[in-house]
């Protein structure tokens, strides 16, 4: 019995229309590298990140759009579209996003594919009060008509040491939206006032209803030889949060441990991870 949440089950094939966004109907397929396989009719449109295309219907055009191609960022003109895409450096993603239209009849079908091992986690906007907030690297597709924006942490102290969950992403709307989340996904629904605490880069997703702060990692001796960084991030319910077992960062600081050309290690996260690594023989 999991006493802190259950895997998220993947849905498929939905389709509901409640707002503004498009509809789409969805498959998720594979494992540990899954992809999510979106159906359009005429007419319907999704957006997603460049580069996650898989394959395509040919009656599906592909076209480049600034920002996320949102109704809101088209009536805005340009100088919103400019501020919309401008938005997205902050998170260190590109100026321009890619929308997929279906111009055929019939049903169509295309596919995006995750950039790493881990889980692709299907949200209806609307089931979340309209928003979401995650990690700046999660989005991977979503209806056409989903906001996609920038969040900032308010705290001083969460916007000096946030690390991984200072600049997240928002995404607004009431459609659905793809995020992909890094090894296995958790799920936890926090009740008014209860209190979890979070690697900065374990926490994928979570509700904006959810308060995060940040929270000292033990006494000044576990900060510095920890290994597990110098602040816990501290998120405070009401709502729902979503955690991965592998962040980006971590995969990416054990590649290049692996390569031999340091700057990975250990104790990643603490202050003196360097001098651990001449001490240890690394």
């Amino acid at each position: 019995m999991d006493i802190w949440g259950s895997v998220p089950k993947i849905p498929t094939a939905h389709h509901e229309r409640t707002g503004d966004d498009d509809d789409i109907d969805f498959e998720i397929k594979g494992a540990e590298m899954q992809f999510v396989e979106v159906e359009l009719d005429p007419g319907e449109s999704a957006i997603a990140e460049a580069g996650s295309l898989m394959f395509k219907h040919p009656d599906i055009h592909m076209d480049t759009v600034f920002g996320d191609g949102s109704k809101q960022h088209e009536e805005s003109g340009f100088l919103g579209k400019i501020a919309g895409a401008g938005k997205r450096i902050l998170t260190g993603e590109s100026l321009f996003m890619t929308l997929f239209t279906h111009q055929g009849v019939g049903k169509a079908r295309v596919a995006f594919a995750a950039p790493y091992p881990g889980h692709i986690l299907p949200i209806k906007l609307d089931n979340m009060g309209g928003g979401l907030i995650c990690q700046k690297d999660s989005f991977l597709c979503a209806a056409r008509g989903v906001q996609v924006g920038i969040h900032f942490q308010k705290k001083v102290m969460t916007g000096l040491f946030g690390g991984e969950g200072f600049i997240m992403q928002k995404l607004e709307g009431d459609g659905w939206v793809f995020v992909h989340a890094g090894g296995t996904v958790v799920e936890r629904d926090l009740k008014e006032g209860e209190v979890l605490h979070v690697d900065t880069g374990c926490l994928a997703a979570m509700m904006p209803s959810v308060d995060f702060d940040l929270e000292r990692a033990g006494s000044v001796k576990s900060m510095i030889f920890g290994g597990e960084g110098v602040f816990f991030a501290k998120l405070t319910g009401p709502g729902k949060v979503w955690l991965q077992s592998l962040p980006f960062s971590r995969l990416a600081g054990r590649m290049v441990a692996a390569t031999g050309l340091g700057g990975g290690h250990k104790g990643e996260g603490s202050l003196l991870g360097g001098i651990g690594d001449m001490l240890d023989g690394d």
